[in-house]
């Protein structure tokens, strides 16, 4: 597996786990009808945060992206859900393609994001 790969699929579990967390914050504290959901998957969102957060840094040096990209990579991490509409819109800029390096800086110099 690439690196593409690995982020890509490392940011949808963390989005998901966010998602079933979130689930079973619901039935624990709306519904009062049980701890199933925030005990598994708090347990299994934590793993996936701490490992989406190294993985978020790698894949940032290692596609060099920007500076910013990077940083927007590791603070999507905070907020449920962010991963996956990131995720989308990092392939869309070109931050995953084949070519991420080199699309990269010359979208950012296009743009005159990170000047």
């Amino acid at each position: 597996m690439n690196t593409r790969m690995i982020f890509t699929v490392v940011a949808r579990i963390e989005a998901f786990t966010w998602l079933g967390l979130l689930i079973g914050m619901f039935l624990k504290y709306v519904t009062e009808t049980t701890e199933l959901g925030v005990w598994l998957f708090g347990r299994v969102h934590g793993f996936a945060f701490i490992v989406y957060f190294f993985v978020a840094i790698f894949a940032g040096l290692r596609l060099r992206w920007p500076w910013w990209a990077t940083l927007l990579a590791v603070l999507a991490s905070i907020p449920p859900l962010v991963t996956f509409p990131l995720e989308l819109w990092y392939r869309k800029m070109g931050l995953l393609g084949a070519q991420a390096s080199h699309d990269v800086e010359a979208k950012t110099l296009q743009n005159g994001i990170g000047e």
